[in-house]
């Protein structure tokens, strides 16, 4: 004891003033036992009270810096939890075939997400308000869970949807210019708490410099962001026509006859759809490779619900009701829909070109199964039903790359869609190209236009995507959400530059590079110029 005693007492009329101080800035709750420490007689007990205490400090500050760094951490997974909403449909379909359950996991994911970040930022204005964390054990473990589910989500997002990150990358043309001035202003509101931080701390030249490195670097920032939007408004290409994917299927069950007047009424200018032929030759609409996911299989035929939808014959899926699981799954679906919507059956392709032809718009399909023995088969009877449906062939978009020759023959007239881009060296022009959205650049896109290539992406359901692909310049969007993208008279924004609103006062221009200043933008500049002056 004697050598703890001979420590503390290095000054006796300021007794570790100086080394005390910093402590007791850093955290108020530290004040009760730091005049214990600075009086003229400190006990062997009060030492170890101060030391505990100091330690606990230390203790606090880590878990706060591990606090803040899960902030940031499952802050940028909210961004990527919103921009992958757009693919979302894809998880939900992925999870229903291992699992069987369908859920829509975007209510999950952006819930979850959104807890877990507000109670991180209450901890944070805890600690900036100068009070202790006093983290329990079980708010410890918890965010420490939430940081291994956050980096577990980035990692099975990079294996499983790695194209995932290309949509991140393209989300950045459109959400740039807002992150950077939400980045800018959260660092401006930093600066106060910040400077009294660096203040009480050893480290305040490290800190300030690298604050100051960040605000320079975040002010500099604007001279990388890229977007197809940064354009005059004149040379905004048309708005890309939209396509129905499986019809409209936020507002009626997909691949059904509801589905295609649903998107009808959207003003779509394609039904995609995916075919089938039945064991008998009849060819049906229909994506999934089993009946279970949007029909009632499982009620009217219990025993055979895991085979093949092709396995079954005509007669039989006509007793499958296509439209229920669509009121299980869209349960705000309006009063007067639900009788309807319970009476949908899957279609044949033949009813599907009837309806195309009275609503005078086009029809693109996929032929699956393509991996099928019998698939030469399939694309004879699916040819045979559109050549006696009598449907104009230039309204009939083929996309199955199998046997595509013979089709050329059969019918010349059906438009050809390539899932891939052009050769080098091409045989036949394409004039049709149908991929991701992620696979080709706003370069690519603006290319193939000049060069006269109809390019459609799928699948596009966020106005975000849609204003990027629309600057770009892209034919058409293959969409779950027709009901959205219709209402949509502009991109989101457009960043114009006008060299003469870059100055205070009216400055002179060349003819034709500047836009005109209204009488009313000149009487604004005047007043702003005669206040400064003053």
């Amino acid at each position: 004891m004697p050598v703890n005693l001979s420590v503390v007492w290095v000054q006796p009329k300021e007794p570790a003033r100086g080394a005390l101080g910093p402590i007791r800035g850093a955290a108020q709750c530290l004040e009760p036992w730091a005049s214990a420490c600075h009086s003229s007689l400190c006990s062997p007990s009060a030492l170890k009270v101060c030391v505990t205490l100091t330690s606990g400090f230390q203790c606090d500050c880590s878990w706060f810096l591990f606090l803040f760094c899960v902030f940031l951490f499952t802050l940028v997974w909210l961004y990527f939890s919103i921009i992958i909403l757009n693919d979302l449909h894809n998880f939900n379909e992925f999870i229903f075939k291992q699992r069987k359950l369908w859920l829509d996991w975007s209510q999950v994911l952006l819930i979850a997400t959104a807890v877990s970040l507000l109670l991180q930022v209450l901890a944070l204005f805890l600690q900036l308000c100068g009070q202790p964390l006093k983290l329990h054990w079980v708010h410890k473990i918890l965010l420490i869970l939430t940081a291994l589910v956050v980096a577990a989500a980035f990692t099975g997002l990079g294996i499983k949807w790695a194209e995932e990150w290309k949509s991140a990358w393209i989300s950045l043309q459109a959400t740039g210019p807002f992150l950077h001035i939400g980045i800018v202003g959260g660092m401006t509101l930093l600066a106060w708490p910040l400077a009294s931080f660096i203040y009480r701390t050893r480290l305040r030249v490290f800190l300030l410099l690298v604050y100051c490195a960040a605000m320079i670097a975040l002010y500099l920032a604007p001279l990388a962001i890229t977007s197809p939007c940064l354009m005059e408004e004149h040379q905004l290409p048309p708005k890309p026509a939209l396509i129905g994917h499986r019809g409209a299927p936020m507002l009626a069950p997909e691949n059904t006859l509801m589905s295609l007047h649903k998107a009808v009424a959207c003003e779509v200018q394609v039904f995609e759809t995916d075919v089938m032929v039945s064991a008998d030759g009849v060819p049906f609409l229909m994506h999934d490779d089993e009946l279970t996911r949007t029909t009632n299989v499982q009620d009217v035929f219990p025993n055979e619900t895991s085979l093949n939808s092709t396995a079954f014959n005509w007669t039989q899926l006509q007793q499958l009701d296509a439209g229920s699981w669509f009121l299980k799954v869209r349960n705000a679906l309006w009063a007067a829909g639900q009788e309807r919507t319970a009476e949908q059956r899957i279609p044949s392709l033949g009813q599907a070109l009837e309806a195309i032809k009275q609503s005078n718009i086009s029809i693109m399909f996929d032929l699956r199964p393509e991996n099928h023995s019998d698939y030469q088969s399939f694309v004879n009877a699916t040819l045979a039903v559109i050549l006696q449906s009598g449907i104009p062939l230039q309204q009939v978009l083929w996309l199955p790359d199998g046997f595509r020759e013979l089709v050329k023959q059969q019918a010349p007239g059906i438009q050809q869609v390539y899932g891939r881009k052009r050769l080098k060296n091409e045989k036949e022009p394409l004039l049709h190209v149908n991929l991701p959205y992620q696979d080709m650049s706003s370069e690519e896109i603006r290319q193939y236009r000049q060069d006269n290539i109809s390019v459609n992406l799928y699948v596009v359901n966020q106005p975000w995507l849609f204003s990027v692909l629309w600057c770009s310049g892209v034919s058409s969007v293959t969409t779950n959400a027709c009901q959205v993208l219709k209402e949509m008279e502009h991109p989101i924004w457009l960043l114009v530059s006008d060299p003469c609103l870059l100055h205070p006062a009216p400055q002179p221009c060349a003819p034709g590079t500047c836009g005109s200043l209204s009488s009313e933008t000149d009487v604004l500049l005047t007043k702003i110029n005669s206040l400064m002056q003053e």
